[in-house]
């Protein structure tokens, strides 16, 4: 198998950011989930808050790494002011155009979201740390923020995936 350099970046964009950004989420949400847990010991709790610390400071890296990719690379390939590039295909169909006007509407603005809401939650977690094991509410509405920033990222994420299969960057 052998990949262009088009499709090298797609694949490192979208597959290889995209999967540890998925990794860091689900180890953030485990860290967030059971932290305010009464049975945990002060040596969990500290392990707990220093796993969510590299949870939420690599998700952030993560969304800041995919984003900038796909803005500033990916997506210069998507479009090319020529007749064969993704978007001139999905526009040029009535049946995808909706990909291109929905779709990468939605992952040239909505998913830079991902990142900003991804490193105030580091941010946060990073300045109270264990602190957030005992306000309920800070971490409620952190783990919200959270929640929001991967929601972001996933939608976008998913609408990369189905835009590359209609109109497949080459």
């Amino acid at each position: 198998m052998s990949l262009s350099w088009n499709e090298f970046w797609t694949v490192l964009h979208g597959l290889i950011f995209g999967s540890i950004y998925l990794l860091a989420f689900t180890g953030g949400f485990e860290a967030f989930w059971s932290l305010g847990k009464e049975t945990m010991t002060d040596s969990m709790l500290i392990n707990k808050v220093k796993r969510l610390k590299w949870g939420t400071w690599t998700m952030a890296l993560m969304s800041w790494i995919t984003v900038i990719t796909g803005t500033y690379i990916v997506y210069t390939w998507y479009r090319a002011k020529v007749p064969t590039s993704p978007r001139s295909l999905l526009l040029a169909n009535p049946d995808t155009a909706l990909w291109h006007t929905f779709g990468m509407e939605w992952k040239e603005h909505v998913a830079w979201f991902a990142p900003i809401l991804a490193t105030a939650v580091a941010i946060v977690v990073t300045r109270y740390g264990i602190e957030l094991a005992k306000d309920h509410n800070i971490r409620k509405c952190i783990f919200t923020i959270f929640c929001l920033a991967f929601l972001s990222a996933a939608i976008a994420g998913v609408f990369g995936a189905f835009i590359n299969k209609v109109a497949p960057v080459l």
